[in-house]
């Protein structure tokens, strides 16, 4: 397997959305296939050291040891995205944080955003209990009143994944979330596509083109006001551990939601996040 992507280094690599859009009655609004030798800083930025939020265990940091594209990886379609935690205690610079590791942040915010459509990705996850990446859409303004879609959110309990929205009266602790159970046999260490369908109306979540849960206007507006008329970008993140993993697993040490043992596994450079590519549809002529 071979990787490439130097600090702010980046390339402007061909996206491949023209052949999909002939392959595709949808038209392709944005993609990436990750098939060059570095991230397309056309496309996408890099998350910052200062930004932190749910109490999470990594800085992010504009690395090719965190971020970068691999070749070689099974069951990929030419190159694939890797975003890679690391154990590197001292390199925080928040005295009030004092992450001891570090991880990678990417997103699309002031490059790409969309109202409406399609968004999926191609993502394979390694078996560790209290890591949380995830695949998601957010609105450009004040959170949450600008909306998020969490198309795909893993805490390392490897049979499920969850999906969420968040809103003005319906955000941290949202109602409107669902996990999907895989079936036996089936689990987030194989490749999979994540993917939301977003209307006017309705918000439908999908796994390898099957729905699994949808979330109508009607619905949301029980608990708020319906944030999801407005652009939003997308994002790619691995964090550690935090709110989300600390209450599935009430673990607490080493770290918020972490046990030992994934610590060890970050030490030997085993936990890691993998997408194959993103793609972002325009909504069906007939519907929007």
């Amino acid at each position: 397997m071979a990787a490439s992507l130097a600090s702010s280094a980046c390339v402007t690599a061909p996206d491949g959305a023209t052949d999909i859009a002939q392959a595709n009655e949808r038209r392709i609004i944005f993609a990436d296939e990750f098939s060059g030798t570095a991230l397309d800083c056309t496309k996408w930025n890099f998350e910052g050291r200062e930004f932190w939020v749910n109490d999470e265990q990594q800085v992010y940091v504009d690395s090719p040891d965190t971020i970068f594209i691999a070749d070689g990886l099974p069951g990929a379609d030419g190159g694939a995205l890797v975003l890679k935690p690391l154990y590197r205690p001292g390199e925080d610079p928040r005295s009030d944080r004092k992450a001891d590791f570090i991880s990678g942040r990417i997103n699309s915010q002031g490059k790409f955003d969309f109202t409406h459509g399609r968004a999926e990705a191609r993502i394979k996850m390694t078996d560790h209990v209290g890591v949380w990446p995830a695949f998601w859409l957010l609105g450009n303004d004040k959170w949450p009143d600008t909306g998020e879609i969490d198309i795909m959110e893993y805490v390392g309990e490897k049979d499920w994944v969850g999906v969420a929205l968040h809103g003005p009266g319906y955000s941290g602790e949202t109602p409107l979330v669902d996990k999907y159970i895989f079936p036996a046999g089936t689990d987030v260490t194989q490749w999979h596509d994540y993917a939301v369908e977003w209307t006017r109306d309705a918000i439908v979540f999908e796994i390898d083109g099957r729905p699994t849960y949808r979330v109508t206007r009607p619905m949301v507006e029980h608990y708020g006001r319906w944030s999801f008329d407005n652009p939003k970008y997308v994002i790619l993140n691995y964090a550690l551990g935090g709110a989300y993993p600390v209450k599935t697993n009430g673990i607490r040490k080493p770290y918020a939601g972490m046990p030992q043992g994934t610590v060890d596994a970050i030490k030997r450079g085993e936990a890691a996040m993998y997408v194959d590519w993103v793609r972002v549809s325009a909504p069906p002529a007939a519907s929007d």
